[in-house]
């Protein structure tokens, strides 16, 4: 199952809004296939393993990540193939959260006769697809706030420089986490600011695509965002009152724009974000920068996971990492669940799922 699990991840960036799975078929106390779902609505991992296998399938068990599916969807059903093949024994680390499969593959491959084990690594393979799982149990993405901020809550300087409050180490952490998403999201002034690239370039992986929250469209034609060599990977997110002209100037440099809802103070609204995300099939979310959109993500308690990147050093005064979350009352205050801490050469990073208690 552990190698079941490194080959579903070769999925991430590529599988979305589909789960990554892997799956290995063993026979007499050897692999004799293995294979993981390469890319949205091409084959499923057990059909790559049992291609893989051939005739030694007959009498195997079969590892995967992931229970069999069922139905019919863009491929046919897993469950079919498995019995087909002579398949004995399916091994899967954890049920499918989707509702049209949610325990029916299960079911199905017991009704031919075949034995079915459950739970094992479960834990680690619904870490894998959390974003999936959020995806099918709530309908809107995994959300997590990236920070990188000084020991004592900074995120830049009084005059707004951030470059680079922590370590080349600490941004190499930063990218693998890009990579781990499906989309980063960031808001207009953190693009005003710090006119990144928000692509994935410290680390051998997937960029994710790109969205920008803009209310105004006040992003610049020339921003790296926009300019770079991927600019379908963008989507600028604004609302009716943007101007017609800069929209079609937007999209003329090969982005997208969609126009949302806005709220009473003239920002995109909140609801209507996560919903069009999940319309665009992003099942996770890494929010970058800027403490007006992490506060307010936090404020509306939409926030499902946190990634705190903790520099030794000290500004004393600066851009604070959160705004004001109205809470006057320690016992009130975010906590973390599940915490887990890294050391790196330089700096700290603090990951954890929020919990809300107000």
């Amino acid at each position: 199952m552990s190698q079941a699990l490194k080959l579903a991840a070769k999925g991430r960036g590529m599988v979305s809004p589909n789960p990554m799975v892997g799956a290995v078929i063993v026979k007499d106390g050897r692999v004799v296939g293995e294979g993981f779902h390469q890319k949205f609505g091409g084959a499923h991992a057990e059909v790559h393993a049992l291609e893989m296998a051939g005739d030694a399938a007959e009498g195997a068990t079969l590892y995967v990540t992931l229970e069999p599916c069922a139905h019919q969807g863009k491929t046919g059903p897993c469950v079919d193939r498995i019995f087909a093949a002579g398949i004995v024994e399916v091994v899967a680390a954890m049920q499918d959260p989707n509702p049209i499969v949610n325990g029916l593959g299960f079911q199905r491959l017991r009704s031919m006769g075949i034995q079915v084990r459950s739970g094992i690594l479960e834990a680690e393979a619904a870490d894998l697809n959390a974003g999936y799982t959020k995806f099918m149990r709530s309908g809107r993405p995994l959300i997590t706030l990236k920070i990188a901020q000084t020991l004592d809550g900074r995120i830049a300087t009084s005059s707004g420089h951030s470059k680079w409050i922590t370590s080349k180490e600490s941004r190499v952490e930063a990218h693998r986490l890009r990579a781990q998403h499906d989309a980063l999201l960031v808001g207009i002034n953190t693009v005003l600011a710090d006119d990144p690239q928000l692509t994935v370039r410290m680390v051998e992986a997937v960029s994710p695509h790109r969205i920008v929250l803009d209310s105004q469209l006040r992003i610049p034609l020339d921003a790296q965002i926009l300019s770079d060599d991927a600019p379908f990977l963008t989507t600028v997110l604004t609302t009716a009152s943007a101007s017609r002209e800069k929209i079609v100037r937007i999209q003329e440099k090969g982005a997208s724009v969609l126009v949302l809802p806005e709220d009473e103070r003239g920002w995109v609204e909140s609801a209507g974000l996560w919903r069009k995300l999940a319309e665009l099939g992003v099942t996770s979310v890494l929010i970058e920068g800027g403490n007006t959109l992490a506060t307010a993500c936090l404020k509306t308690k939409v926030i499902d996971r946190i990634a705190s990147f903790i520099a030794p050093k000290v500004l004393g005064s600066g851009i604070d990492a959160i705004g004001d979350l109205g809470i006057r009352n320690i016992n009130n205050a975010i906590q973390l669940e599940r915490v887990e801490y890294k050391i790196l050469p330089v700096d700290i990073l603090v990951q954890g799922w929020v919990k809300y208690l107000m």
